[in-house]
């Protein structure tokens, strides 16, 4: 479980964040939602570490992140996993080094286990013909699953993904949020989500955060959507004229 408390964030004189506070549990995925601009990004990064609020608690399993010295927030980057907008594999190693990489740096295990390790995650994603492949020889939905394969090599507690749909066709980002959703439940993790992908939201959303000008403007989960009464999460939800009639559609049943 991760915990945030009234987590702030100021630019010089320009406040992005202002006092949001949410739980994420474990075995469901969280999706933080918004427009650009709205700060959902910079939160994220507040919550891994990247960025430092300018007040607030970042609390993971009652550990304040915050407060760790550098010693501690190395261990516990250890049991985080995250994949990147751009998949961000390494073009030189092979798709089976790429996901060995964590555990060559990070565990202590024998050669052997490192590999049986990085098989079972390319098995676990359906990769496992593409160990041997260079990240350019495969397509851009196969590099976020290897992308996948690599973040959950340590076995972690806690997984962020940003954008993990970008660029992706519908069919096959639908793979990525199955993917994303088995995981999370199969290992229990802690899963937050930075996504625009309004299908991701209706899908897999089992606790979702919209983020409206730095605040928390709404938390639910996506059976609560349809029948919401926020207009800015409606508006930012339903943006197309198709989208705003079938709401109205499966409201007037």
């Amino acid at each position: 479980m991760i915990e945030l408390r009234h987590i702030t964030k100021t630019f010089a004189d320009r406040q992005v964040l202002a006092g949001i506070s949410a739980t994420f549990q474990g075995g469901q995925t969280s999706l933080i939602i918004g427009r650009s601009g709205s700060g959902k990004t910079v939160l994220m990064k507040c919550i891994v570490g990247l960025l430092t609020p300018t007040s607030g608690h970042v609390l993971y399993d009652g550990r304040d992140f915050l407060a760790m010295d550098k010693h501690e927030r190395a261990r516990l980057r250890r049991e985080v996993g995250m994949i990147f907008q751009s998949a961000a594999l390494f073009d030189s190693m092979s798709v089976m080094d790429n996901v060995m990489f964590p555990l060559d740096m990070f565990s202590a295990m024998t050669l052997r286990d490192r590999q049986r390790r990085a098989r079972q995650c390319l098995d676990r994603v359906n990769l496992s013909e593409a160990g041997h492949k260079r990240p350019s020889e495969l397509s851009g939905g196969m590099q976020k699953r290897a992308a996948i394969a690599r973040a959950i090599a340590l076995d972690p507690k806690y997984l962020f993904c940003d954008e993990p749909n970008s660029g992706l066709d519908p069919k096959t980002s639908l793979v990525i949020d199955e993917l994303l959703h088995g995981i999370t439940h199969e290992y229990n993790m802690t899963t937050i989500i930075n996504t625009h992908d309004m299908n991701s939201v209706m899908g897999i959303g089992e606790n979702i955060i919209f983020i409206y000008e730095g605040q928390k403007e709404w938390q639910g989960v996506s059976a609560d959507i349809m029948g919401s009464t926020n207009k800015r999460l409606t508006d930012f939800i339903f943006a197309s004229d198709l989208l705003k009639e079938m709401r109205q559609a499966l409201t007037e049943k």
